[in-house]
């Protein structure tokens, strides 16, 4: 090849190009005629285009060693003119200025000099910069790009700042060389600031001079024929002046194809947008390995980061749930893990990690070759910001208030408060979303936005910047104050199918809106109004501990004035919160007693009932059984004034449950046999409020009963099918209920492998839910089982344990049947005396004449105690009584128990017949679970006598 200076340049106007060195002009690629001297006079005026060269300079020029006068040069110019057509159309190429001279005024290209005129040159290799040494997490986008390049002449990369864009552009760009012979070019709008400039910008990038003020004609006259790739970079602040000047290129020179990076689309006629979405992160899921979180791209990026700086770093197992965080934190935006990972020498990974929330890590800063606006986050962030027009800054400014996911109704309710109409905030949110400022969020009923945090961060300081952040706040609060209160009136009555489930990616806006309301800058006034409308969104998503918070705060801030259903509403939830939470203190049944005399005074039944059950609730776990009943009856008297079947069935199953625990087994049985039939579609009756389930707890009953009254396989088969309806609630109460009642049913039966299974997973899932009472009662339960397994040292620490937390909680219920199992313990103990003293303990505690399900139990305990103490006649007195109390209970369970220890008695004593008498009828009873554990001793016992 030549040397450079040797070659040739063309000079492109119009449809024209002219080879100044080689005396030739083309029109169209033809050549075109031209006589010497009018080719002399185009090469010194093109030469100098845009000046008006003097005539008489001109012609020096032209005729060297000529005089001439002006009437020639007028002459050559008329045929010049000509031959670059007609006198109308050629005199935008030469143009006369009375009294000073000739000047080229067409807009104008030179090119690099090249060897074969028959083609313009191959945009330089160097042209294109370098691509990432290693680019992680993208290579499925940078084979989809590639594919609609090949279908699609003109593809944008959409995405926000810092996710990838240009990474990914120069990726795609260096794999298609080939495709296009080299012919790739890199045209960066970034440092761009005059949309004036953009076709020079490209013109540049080719390797072409301009010389005309609109350097398009001679631009379009290079593209037309030309097979090769543009890549147009960070165009999102230009994109007015560069969608038209795009969407013609790409008509007008059909071998062409543009590839665009973006924060938002050109929005042109055969545009293609590929959206860049944030590189996969690990779920927030506990347990996750080393190598399942460096299975995704955001965390190999993090650590390969650090790695480019720390050779030696090797990622810790206790550092790898740091890393996933950081990355979820960072939203997967990939210059955000790159500037996080690169605080990590000076800070470690947990130092990063807590800094995070700190305005400052919005400043840190990246690799110095980085371009200016990817160096920080901030600059990142606004390079954005700064482009916005004044609606759409102060509406993602409001937004800040956000907290994770929020929908258009909750985006345009803050934008109000910063003066712009619902339909001007409809508009601009959806040039946000165009814009990649805001994202999308995945939603099962409805679309939901969201900012990123990285974003979310930046725009608050911009809110408090502008003296905002008050107000925005405030309109944050009543909105979902509102909204909240709006669910509660839909789902009025208790009766709701959805509830507040639906909604459950509320609770962060929530959360930050009651913090707001009661902080010192807040409004008390409108946190005791949200909180009131949260107390039973809070129960609804079991999260008991903050509907304890934020009622309290609220019922500590109320004034005289205050609303009636309000104070109702707040001290219902504190009693329900306080009560699984806390345990079963006065304070529950305070707060129950002053909401059901506010429900009475509002003559609101829905609430009275629901009240009822709350307190239904509360008796039972302190014992009250007969209390528990009796407010089942006041319930019984309140369905029947709401005349709701629904309501009737409610308190058919509380009245069950009552009878259960007084011991009235046959009673429980009819009252809450309907629980097997009928299965509300909702799944949820009643459920919202108190975060459980009314039916669960009728058939936790059931199987019990269905045990105690001799059949024990339907007992098995109840107790399963309980704990699958509760899983399918997801309601962790309800899931606690299930597990602490059906656990007994595998422990009466004896199935301890079953048994065991339950306890564990009540004792995980109570501790996950913070259900104090419930992980204590798995504890009890984990006793009792070691117990039965003959590990009595393990089981008596975890039944002295468990019985601890029980009475400090007044759990009450629970209490005389781990008494009992204790009893048992300090038997094979060989401590009969303190085993007796136990028992007597625990049937002391039982009020009500006696009246309880366990109480023919702990006579029967009582009874083998008696027995190994040598007192075989009161044994007997004492047997009698639990079965006396037994059949009156109709629990053959625990009747065929008795008989077993009576007639163990009476073998050693000699009344084998008696005995034989006792227990040959109650084994007949059975048709069912005939290789249970108390069966098949009965029938030992049986064979023995024989």
């Amino acid at each position: 090849m030549p040397d450079t200076n040797d070659q040739d340049s063309a000079i492109a106007f119009g449809p024209f190009r002219l080879f100044p060195k080689s005396r030739l002009i083309e029109k169209d690629g033809a050549p075109l005629h031209l006589g010497g001297r009018a080719l002399d006079i185009l090469i010194f005026l093109a030469e100098r285009a845009g000046e008006v060269v003097d005539k008489r300079e001109l012609m020096r020029r032209v005729w060297a060693d000529v005089n001439v006068d002006e009437g020639s040069l007028r002459f050559h110019i008329t045929n010049l003119r000509k031959a670059l057509g007609d006198a109308g159309e050629g005199s935008r190429y030469v143009v006369n200025v009375p009294g000073r001279g000739y000047c080229f005024a067409a807009p104008l290209l030179r090119t690099a000099p090249f060897e074969d005129r028959t083609s313009l040159p191959a945009a330089s290799p160097h042209a294109l910069p370098s691509p990432l040494a290693k680019m992680i997490g993208r290579d499925d986008a940078v084979e989809k790009i590639s594919a609609e390049l090949a279908q699609h002449r003109f593809v944008t990369i959409v995405g926000p700042g810092g996710i990838g864009k240009t990474s990914v552009a120069l990726a795609v760009a260096h794999r298609e060389l080939g495709a296009f012979d080299g012919r790739v070019s890199f045209v960066d709008f970034g440092a761009l600031t005059d949309a004036r400039l953009v076709p020079g910008t490209i013109a540049a990038a080719l390797g072409l001079t301009v010389n005309s003020d609109d350097p398009m004609p001679g631009l379009l006259t290079f593209l037309r024929s030309q097979r090769m790739l543009l890549v147009f970079d960070s165009c999102e602040h230009l994109l007015d002046e560069l969608a038209p000047l795009a969407e013609r290129i790409v008509q007008e020179a059909p071998e062409l194809h543009i590839l665009a990076t973006s924060r938002e689309s050109f929005r042109t006629e055969g545009e293609r947008v590929h959206r860049l979405f944030p590189l996969d992160c690990p779920p927030q899921r506990d347990g996750l390995s080393i190598a399942e979180i460096l299975a995704y791209p955001a965390s190999q990026l993090f650590v390969e980061r650090i790695a480019e700086s720390l050779s030696e770093f090797e990622l810790s197992e206790e550092d790898a749930p740091l890393v996933a965080e950081i990355c979820r934190r960072l939203d997967g935006i990939a210059l955000a893990i790159e500037l996080a990972a690169g605080r990590v020498n000076a800070y470690g990974i947990a130092g990063t990690a807590s800094l995070l929330d700190s305005r400052f890590s919005l400043l840190w800063r990246g690799r110095r070759t980085a371009i200016p606006r990817h160096q920080t986050l901030s600059a990142a962030l606004a390079w954005s910001y700064d482009l916005l027009p004044p609606a759409e800054s102060a509406t993602l400014r409001g937004l800040s208030v956000f907290v994770g996911p929020f929908t258009l109704e909750a985006a345009i309710a803050v934008a109000s408060s910063q003066g712009i109409s619902e339909s001007e905030a409809v508009e601009t949110i959806s040039n946000l979303l165009s814009k990649s400022l805001i994202a999308t969020s995945p939603a099962e009923r409805r679309l939901r936005y969201r900012l990123l945090d990285t974003t979310r961060a930046f725009v608050a300081d911009k809110l408090v910047e502008n003296g905002e952040a008050a107000r925005a706040a405030r309109a944050h609060a009543e909105y979902f104050r509102d909204v909240l209160r709006d669910i509660a009136v839909k789902s009025a009555g208790m009766q709701s199918a959805g509830g507040f489930l639906p909604y459950a990616d509320y609770l962060p806006n929530v959360r930050a809106a009651l913090t707001w309301s009661f902080s010192d800058g807040g409004d008390r006034t409108i946190g005791v109004d949200l909180a009131a409308s949260a107390a039973q969104f809070f129960l609804e998503l079991t999260l008991l501990t903050e509907c304890y918070r934020w009622t309290r705060q609220a019922l500590a801030s109320l004034t005289d004035s205050i609303d009636s259903r309000q104070e109702m509403t707040l001290q219902a939830a504190l009693g329900v919160s306080v009560m699984f939470t806390q345990g079963n203190t006065e304070a529950v049944r305070a707060a129950f007693t002053r909401s059901l005399q506010l429900a009475g005074e509002l003559e609101d039944l829905h609430w009275q009932l629901w009240l009822l059950r709350g307190l239904h609730i509360y008796l039972t776990r302190v014992g009250d059984f007969h209390g528990a009943l009796g407010t089942g009856e006041q319930g019984e008297s309140v369905a029947r004034r709401l005349n709701d079947p629904a309501a009737a069935l409610n308190v058919e199953w509380m009245l069950g449950v009552a009878h259960h625990l007084i011991g009235n087994q046959d009673k429980a049985v009819q009252f809450c046999q309907s629980a097997m039939m009928h299965n509300p579609g909702s799944q949820r009756l009643n459920i919202g409020h108190l975060g459980y389930d009314d039916r669960i707890v009728a058939l936790v009953a059931l199987a019990r009963g269905l045990w105690l009254t001799g059949r024990p396989d339907r007992a098995i088969e109840t107790a399963r099918y309980t704990v699958r309806e509760a899983e399918l609630l997801e309601q962790p109460l309800t899931l606690g209920i299930s597990l602490i009642w059906t656990i007994y049913v595998f422990l009466w039966v004896g199935d301890w492998a079953n048994a065991e299974i339950q306890i564990e997973r009540l004792i995980e899932h109570s501790a996950r839910h913070f259900l104090g009472p419930y992980h204590a009662v798995g504890i009890g339960q984990k006793g009792e089982l070691l117990l039965r397994r003959g590990d009595v040292a393990a089981g008596m620490e975890h039944l002295r344990r468990s019985q601890a937390t029980l009475y400090a909680t007044r759990h009450r219920i629970m209490t005389t049947v781990f008494a009992t199992a204790l009893a048992e313990g300090l038997l094979a103990q060989n401590q009969p005396d303190e085993a007796l003293r136990t028992i007597d303990e625990a049937i002391a505690q039982i009020p009500d004449h006696g009246e309880s399900f366990d109480m023919p139990e702990m006579l029967r305990v009582k009874g083998d105690i008696l027995i190994r103490s040598g007192n075989v006649v009161e044994a007997e007195s004492v047997l009698r009584r639990s079965l006396d109390l037994s059949r009156r209970q109709c629990a053959v369970g625990w009747e065929l128990r008795g008989a077993i220890s009576l007639g163990r008695i009476w073998e050693r004593t000699g009344k084998a017949a008696d005995a034989r008498d006792l227990l040959t009828p109650l084994v007949a009873q059975y048709q069912e679970g005939l290789q249970t554990r108390d069966l098949v001793a009965a029938r030992g016992l049986l064979a023995a006598l024989n």
